[in-house]
């Protein structure tokens, strides 16, 4: 089955992506209209997130990330076939040399950044540091071994390495013993385990429980810390900015850089919200149950 999947999506995506958005309207109409995918935990999630908006504008906003998730989808798959010279067009990356700058001081560097805009296009920064193939995406494996090595397969298609979450520790120990640079992209908006729950701060008017575990890791070898903040310029085109988040993570206060990292997120979110990813239950966990 997965081998249709593929030959199918290979051949659709020879097309140019303008005529594939003409697909992804058609999607839309599927999924927000007929299929209603997660309606209801979008709809509450938006309109916890903004009481401050009337059901119009809640209603404009869940419309328009629909659509923008089914582009999302398209563009994902649009990938396959996409080279790297178009990936370079598509995606501008502003301020690399910052991570440059801390390669020259020897240092390797850890990325937050978020299931915002097209974060799967993100693997193409590899294609702007000065040490090729040092961008290792961090991830958790799929059950379905096909589709997980089809992922793997899109995200390193660049150069970029892939490192399973449980293997991070002992893989950037390595490195480092081995004097071998690398920056380590973390998607660092998810939700925690229930167990694994740590700090909770107010996020997008919630109380909401963090993943800190970038931050940890942050501090253990004291690597630098950047966010990297997509944003959405037109249809297929982004711009992909490094922003220093700490220098010298040992000396912040604990929290401090992932509390840095939630607000950078949050001015992002509410500036364009409908690329953030809503159909995702963040707020399941309530402090007073999990305490």
């Amino acid at each position: 089955m997965f081998k249709i999947f593929y030959a199918f999506v290979w051949l659709l995506t020879l097309l140019p992506l303008k005529v594939l958005y003409v697909l992804s309207d058609f999607i839309y109409v599927i999924v927000y209209y007929i299929g209603k995918y997660r309606r209801k935990v979008v709809r509450a999630n938006l309109t916890k997130s903004f009481p401050e908006k009337s059901l119009e504008d809640i209603i404009q906003i869940e419309r328009k990330f629909y659509h923008y998730f089914c582009d999302l989808f398209i563009e994902t798959m649009y990938q396959i076939n996409m080279s790297e010279k178009e990936i370079l067009k598509r995606v501008k990356i502003v301020n690399a040399d910052i991570i440059n700058d801390f390669y020259l001081q020897n240092k390797s560097v850890m990325i937050m950044t978020a299931h915002y805009c097209n974060w799967e296009w993100l693997s193409s920064l590899t294609l702007s540091l000065s040490h090729k193939n040092s961008l290792h995406n961090i991830y958790k494996k799929l059950k379905d071994k096909s589709f997980d090595q089809f992922m793997i397969d899109l995200r390193t298609k660049y150069g970029a390495g892939i490192i399973e979450m449980q293997d991070l520790f002992k893989i950037m120990l390595h490195k480092r013993n081995e004097d071998e640079l690398a920056t380590y992209g973390m998607i660092s908006d998810q939700r925690p385990a229930a167990q694994s729950i740590r700090f909770w701060m107010t996020f997008l008017n919630q109380d909401t429980p963090v993943f800190v575990g970038t931050e940890q890791l942050s501090k253990k070898f004291d690597y630098p810390v950047v966010f990297l903040a997509i944003s959405r310029i037109k249809r297929g085109y982004y711009s992909a900015e490094v922003k220093l988040l700490e220098s010298e993570p040992k000396n912040t206060a604990p929290n401090e850089i992932t509390e840095k990292y939630m607000r950078m997120l949050e001015e992002n979110i509410k500036a364009a919200p409908e690329y953030w990813l809503w159909t995702h239950n963040r707020w399941k966990y309530k402090r007073e149950i999990i305490s």
